[in-house]
């Protein structure tokens, strides 16, 4: 998406858009180094007051250091850590948390995103 002038543009002129009237942007990707190539991108989430990440790569993880300004303690939440742990970002406070769910209730049925644990009913 970001690739492209017309459409990166289209998408940050919409995020300060939504964010001037209140409005709350949310933003998903599981490849942060693609979308961190981008200026337009980067501005993006520099400005954003909310992140969440959660596992990342050793690329992304340099990448997003830099840009958000993490400390080497704090990349520690969000390298080699299991699902549903890692850091929010939020007003320019970094905070690690873990959202461990238990895997034997409905609920975790109905929110997982692995195919093997899909229940069919």
């Amino acid at each position: 998406m970001f690739r492209y002038e017309y459409s990166a543009n289209f998408f940050y002129k919409l995020w300060k858009r939504i964010r001037k009237y209140n409005g709350l942007v949310t933003g998903l990707t599981q490849n942060v180094d693609e979308l961190l190539r981008s200026d337009t991108a980067r501005l993006m989430l520099a400005n954003s007051e909310f992140l969440v990440m959660l596992n990342q790569s050793a690329t992304d993880r340099e990448k997003l250091a830099k840009l958000l300004n993490i400390s080497d303690n704090q990349l520690g939440y969000v390298t080699n850590v299991p699902a549903g742990c890692g850091l929010i970002r939020c007003a320019g406070n970094i905070v690690p948390f873990t959202n461990s769910f238990p895997k034997n209730t409905k609920l975790y049925g109905l929110m997982t995103t692995k195919p093997d644990e899909v229940r069919k009913e």
